[in-house]
């Protein structure tokens, strides 16, 4: 038996990264799980199992999209109870008075207007139970040179968050979010490009390694998820081994 028998999760990019691991922790207390992303999925899903998880092409930054991949969840499985927003891309390394609009875009698109798409479309489905979990970043806080647009989308989600919280509250819905440090594929080739600076984060941590996508970050989206959580809302979940704090 597990604490999310019975549940449907939509885990936005959840082909690879963080949010594979998510799906996978999600699965394995009995969550159903519907991945939306522009990579193919099959890999994840045949992990999950055939039945518990299905994957579909959409690109988070069109809402007709996101509101088919919703219904063709809510076809297949009959709700959804959980949503993560994970999914968002982003150009870092940037100085901000050379960001163009493409990468300012990209940012904002697939950051605080997905998160936004997805709360929507989801929304009647959600209520009376359901749970938002989306995801922020500690870069916020430390105000990180040359991720201006990545920081600027991540900071609109966290407002997101807390307004969300608020209004939705009352319907029943939890909305909460975690700021997660895991080395993805991503994070590792950007890291690459500046030696050293890994090391660098690594001395800065309380808990100097790592996150582990399924085993921290995922569990820390299985409490919320959870009924543990069920009077946790409007709140960020830190699991970046102290990196940042959030008061």
């Amino acid at each position: 038996m597990g604490v999310l028998d019975g549940k449907v999760a939509i885990v936005t990019g959840g082909a690879r990264g963080i949010g594979r691991g998510i799906a996978r922790a999600l699965a394995a207390e009995g969550a159903r799980v519907a991945i939306p992303d522009l990579r193919p999925a099959d890999e994840v899903v045949r992990e999950i199992g055939q039945g518990q998880a299905f994957s579909s092409r959409c690109d988070v930054r069109d809402s007709a999209q996101v509101d088919a991949f919703v219904a063709e969840t809510v076809a297949r499985f009959g709700t959804v109870d959980v949503l993560v927003n994970n999914a968002m891309a982003a150009r870092v390394g940037v100085p901000l008075e050379v960001q163009d609009d493409a990468a300012i875009e990209l940012a904002l698109m697939t950051g605080p207007a997905a998160t936004l798409y997805f709360m929507r479309a989801c929304h009647p489905h959600l209520v009376g139970g359901g749970r938002v979990i989306n995801l922020r970043s500690g870069s916020e806080a430390q105000g990180m040179a040359g991720y201006s647009a990545y920081v600027a989308a991540k900071a609109a989600i966290g407002g997101i968050t807390r307004v969300a919280a608020r209004e939705w509250g009352r319907q029943g819905i939890t909305v909460n979010a975690v700021a997660p440090f895991v080395l993805s594929e991503a994070a590792q080739a950007q890291f690459e490009k500046v030696p050293g600076q890994l090391e660098e984060i690594y001395a800065q941590l309380s808990l100097p390694r790592t996150g582990d996508a399924e085993k921290d970050v995922g569990r820390a989206v299985v409490y919320l998820a959870g009924p543990d959580a069920g009077y946790v809302t409007g709140c960020t979940l830190m699991v970046d081994g102290g990196a940042s704090f959030f008061s």
